[in-house]
């Protein structure tokens, strides 16, 4: 195990990411960031994906670690098995995800870190894609208006007014509970999001209302749709099924 006393993981999950990985961008951050520790988890890409990640890395070997996975196993999958990995060989105090295109650029990950740190009741950050004046929030409509409807019904099902469920980007402060929140598959390979929440809620014997006490949405300052989404319009029909599953599970 690492000397990572204080440490902040964080897991970027990646699937053929050879072609739009911002390596600069993730080796600036690694270098100027030490208290911060990248773990890249190479969802069995096909492509040079891990070659890229490597790349990274090289130089920067006590900042970035790169998982490889030798199967394809879905977002969620990957995001789980960082996670466990973290917690096994980092000892973090905090840990998240981050998507791999930076749509949320890295410069978010220490405000959010703030937050907790000045905030011993709250538990999770959430990055919110709310389009303010004064912020660069550029979304599409054809994925915007879908996403507001999704999140409208997972506020329904879960009572918990929340507004941005599925931005990649997200901070956790680990406690005891935390282990057993990713022990087990999650239901939904893209929803897992909605699934985190039902099973602090489930697990932990909490009601929205407490639940809604540990979390704080972060309004994103920028937020850019990159291209190269794995996600399609046809998605969002699982991912409304998903959520009943997840409801069905733990509700």
């Amino acid at each position: 195990m690492q000397n990572s006393s204080g440490l902040i993981c964080l897991i970027v999950p990646c699937y053929d990411e050879a072609a739009r990985l911002d390596v600069r961008q993730f080796r600036m951050f690694a270098a100027q960031n030490p208290g911060v520790h990248i773990l890249f988890v190479d969802d069995g890409s096909r492509d040079n994906t891990l070659a890229v990640l490597e790349t990274v890395r090289d130089g920067n070997e006590a900042s970035v670690s790169v998982l490889p996975c030798l199967q394809n196993g879905g977002k969620a999958e990957t995001v789980r098995l960082g996670i466990l990995h973290a917690l096994d060989h980092f000892a973090p105090r905090m840990v998240g995800f981050w998507d791999a295109d930076l749509a949320t650029p890295l410069d978010a990950v220490m405000p959010f870190a703030r937050i907790l740190d000045e905030n011993p009741s709250i538990e999770m950050v959430f990055g919110a894609r709310v389009k303010l004046l004064g912020r660069e929030v550029e979304r599409r409509a054809i994925r915007h208006y879908p996403g507001r409807v999704f999140a409208t019904v997972v506020s329904i099902l879960l009572r918990l007014s929340i507004y941005d469920t599925q931005c990649g980007a997200k901070l956790f402060r680990v406690e005891a509970h935390t282990r057993a929140i990713f022990a087990q598959p999650f239901l939904s390979k893209w929803v897992f999001d909605v699934e985190i929440l039902a099973r602090y809620m489930s697990l932990l014997k909490r009601t929205p209302a407490q639940l809604a006490a540990s979390i704080y949405e972060y309004p994103l300052e920028k937020w850019t749709d990159v291209a190269g989404s794995k996600l399609h319009p046809g998605d969002f029909f699982v991912a409304f099924l998903d959520v009943w599953r997840i409801y069905r599970k733990y509700l």
